[in-house]
């Protein structure tokens, strides 16, 4: 069992969106800190290119500051939303959160990705779940299930 607590698979979807209306924020909060902690499944980046970087770049984050916030201060996803805003002096520029989330909510895995996820999870690709962050979604659950429930 201790393994398994140690290799932590993030299972917030980054659909979610936490107070201040990012998505994937809340998602990237715990991929950083489990990976600041030590404890995240080493199939997942702490904070990687993807979504990860696309946040960060639109709330105008340094990569560095971030981490070094969240492994230095540990902070609950609260804390780091304040610390979000400090480093943006206080408001997030709304035109481009709302760029952010439509690109997160519009971003598509390619033909082969999306294959493979269904594949692995029994699911006929039938060209009805596009999306990267259903996709992800199911990826990480099927992951959760094969790691934690058969073992």
């Amino acid at each position: 069992m201790s393994q398994i607590m140690s290799q932590i698979i993030p299972l917030i979807s980054s659909g979610t969106a936490g107070p201040l209306g990012v998505l994937h924020l809340p998602r990237l909060w715990q991929k950083a800190s489990l990976g600041a902690a030590g404890k995240l499944h080493s199939d997942y980046p702490s904070c990687g290119q993807g979504y990860d970087q696309m946040v960060l770049s639109a709330l105008g984050l340094d990569k560095a500051a971030f981490e070094s916030f969240i492994a230095e201060e540990k902070p609950t996803y609260p804390q780091l939303e304040a610390w979000v805003l400090a480093q943006s002096g206080g408001a997030l520029d709304a035109a481009a959160v709302a760029k952010l989330n439509a690109a997160i909510i519009g971003y598509n895995h390619a033909d082969d990705v999306r294959a493979s996820i269904l594949g692995a999870c029994g699911i006929p690709d039938e060209g009805k779940i596009l999306d990267a962050i259903n996709l992800n979604n199911l990826d990480d659950w099927q992951s959760f299930h094969r790691q934690v429930i058969v073992g």
